[in-house]
C-alpha cells in the first residue's frame, strides 16, 4: 500500500509541478487535486489505497498532520520581513482573541442546532473547526495571482494569522474535552497553561539560537549553501520533536521558532530561497490530502443525514468567520473589499483534522463528531479550492473599480 501512495503522490506532485502556471489561475489547487485523487483510488473508486476510515486510522493521521503543520507554519512565520510581522501585532492580535473565539463559539452553536448533539460534542466541533488553515490559505496568499491581486497586508494577516491560531487553538481543544470528558476545569486550564506557555518558551530559545547559530556560520562562512534550504526545516522538526518530549503544543512552538529565527537571522535577505521553501510545502501537502480522500468515513457522513450535512456545511462555512470579520471591519482597518476576502478565506483544513484526531485519541474516537469534522474539512478543500482563482479576480475587478473612482474624484 505504501508503494502505491508514493507512486500516486509523487506523479501528481510531478503534473502539479509541470501544470504550476495554469493550476495557480484555476479553480483547482494542490489540496483539492490530493483529495480527489484519494477518494478515486479509495475503498469509494478503484479501492487501491486500503486505508482504514478516520474513525479507525485517527492516530496515524494525527501524526501526518502534525509534521504537516509543522512545515507549514514554519513557512508562515519565514513568509515576511520580521518588520512587517511586527508592525501587524495588533490586528493579528485581535483576530487570534476576538475572531477566534467567536468562530468556535459560532461553530458550536450551529453544531448543537444542525446535528441535535449535545454540547459536549458540539463543543469539540468548535474548537477543532475553529482555527484557519496555513495549509489550504496559503494558495489565496502566495504564488502570482495573489501576489499581485490582494493587497499585501490583508495576505500578511491571513498568513500570521493561520500560523498563530493553529497552535493557540489547542486552549479551546482542551476546554471542549474539559466539557465532554472527565478532564476537570482545573487540570484543564493548568494543561492549556503549561502547553501554550511551555510551547512559547521553547519555540523563542530554539528560534534564536538557530538564528544566531545560522548568523555566525555565515560570518565565518562555515555554511554551504546546499543545506540552507534544509535548515529551517530541520528546525522545525527539531523543536516538533522537543515539543513532544515537554508535551507542550508543538505547533505553537514550531510558529514562535520560526518568528523567533526571523528576527535573529538574515532570512528575510534570501527571498529566492524563501520561494523555494514555499513550493516544498505545496508539494508536501498532497500525500495527506490523498491519504485523507482514502480515509474519509463514507458510512458515517451517511448516518448524520443528507440533509444535516449538506445543512452543517453551509452554515458553517457561510457563518463560522464571513460575520466575525465582518463586524471586526472597523478595528482592523479594512476596506469592504478586503473584510470580504479576508472574511471567506478563512479554510478549515489538515489543523481541524489535526484536532478532531487529538479528541479522538484523548476522549476515544466519537464516529458523529469525526464525520461531521471530516464533511466539513472536505467540504472547504472542495469550496475554499474551486473559488479561490474567481476571488482573486473579483477581488482585483474590485480594486480597480476603487482606483478609478477615487482618481475620478481626484
Amino acid at each position: 500500500m505504501l508503494d502505491i501512495l508514493l507512486t500516486t503522490s509523487g506523479a501528481l506532485a510531478l503534473v502539479v509541478a509541470a501544470l504550476s502556471k495554469p493550476i495557480e489561475r484555476a479553480p483547482l489547487t494542490a489540496p483539492l487535486l490530493g483529495l480527489v485523487t484519494g477518494v478515486a483510488l479509495g475503498p469509494a473508486g478503484l479501492d487501491v489505497i486500503g486505508l482504514p476510515t478516520v474513525v479507525e486510522g485517527h492516530g496515524d493521521l494525527h501524526e501526518a498532520c502534525r509534521l504537516l503543520l509543522a512545515v507549514s507554519v514554519m513557512a508562515v512565520a519565514l513568509r515576511y520581513p520580521f518588520r512587517d510581522v511586527r508592525a501587524r501585532v495588533r490586528p493579528v492580535a485581535l483576530l487570534l482573541v476576538v475572531a477566534m473565539a467567536g468562530m468556535a463559539l459560532t461553530t458550536t452553536a450551529l453544531s448543537a442546532v444542525v446535528l441535535g448533539t449535545g454540547l459536549g460534542a458540539a463543543a469539540l466541533l468548535g474548537a477543532a473547526l475553529c482555527p484557519t488553515d496555513p495549509v489550504l490559505a496559503a494558495s489565496a496568499v502566495t504564488g502570482e495571482p495573489a501576489e499581485g491581486t490582494v493587497g499585501e497586508r490583508t495576505r500578511q494577516l491571513l498568513s500570521l494569522e493561520s500560523g498563530a491560531n493553529d497552535g493557540l487553538a489547542l486552549a479551546l481543544v482542551v476546554a471542549a474535552i474539559a466539557v465532554s470528558g472527565p478532564l476537570s476545569g482545573g487540570a484543564a486550564a493548568l494543561d492549556a497553561l503549561w502547553q501554550i506557555a511551555g510551547a512559547t518558551l521553547l519555540g523563542a530559545a530554539a528560534g534564536w539560537l538557530g538564528g544566531a547559530v545560522l548568523r555566525g556560520a555565515e560570518r565565518h562562512r562555515t555554511l554551504q549553501p546546499g543545506p540552507l534550504l534544509l535548515y529551517t526545516l530541520m528546525l522545525a522538526l527539531l523543536v516538533l520533536g522537543l515539543s513532544g518530549l515537554l508535551r507542550v503544543d508543538g505547533v505553537l512552538a514550531v510558529f514562535v521558532a520560526g518568528l523567533a529565527f526571523n528576527a535573529v537571522s538574515s532570512v528575510d535577505e534570501r527571498a529566492d530561497e524563501n520561494q523555494v521553501d514555499e513550493a516544498i510545502n505545496r508539494f508536501a501537502v498532497l500525500p495527506l490530502f490523498v491519504v485523507f480522500g482514502a480515509m474519509i468515513p463514507w458510512r458515517e457522513w451517511g448516518e448524520l443525514g443528507w440533509w444535516r450535512g449538506l445543512l452543517l456545511v453551509l452554515a458553517v462555512l457561510v457563518l463560522r468567520r464571513l460575520p466575525v470579520v465582518l463586524a471586526l471591519k472597523r478595528p482592523l482597518s479594512l476596506p469592504w473589499r478586503d473584510a470580504l476576502f479576508l472574511g471567506w478565506y478563512g479554510p478549515i483544513g489538515v489543523s481541524a483534522l489535526f484536532y478532531l484526531t487529538m479528541e479522538a485519541h484523548r476522549l476515544g474516537a466519537d464516529p458523529r463528531v469525526l464525520a461531521a469534522g471530516t464533511l466539513v474539512v472536505a467540504a472547504s478543500t472542495v469550496i475554499h479550492g474551486v473559488t479561490t482563482a474567481p476571488g482573486l479576480k473579483a477581488y482585483g475587478a474590485a480594486a480597480r473599480r476603487a482606483k478609478a473612482t477615487a482618481g475620478d474624484a481626484g
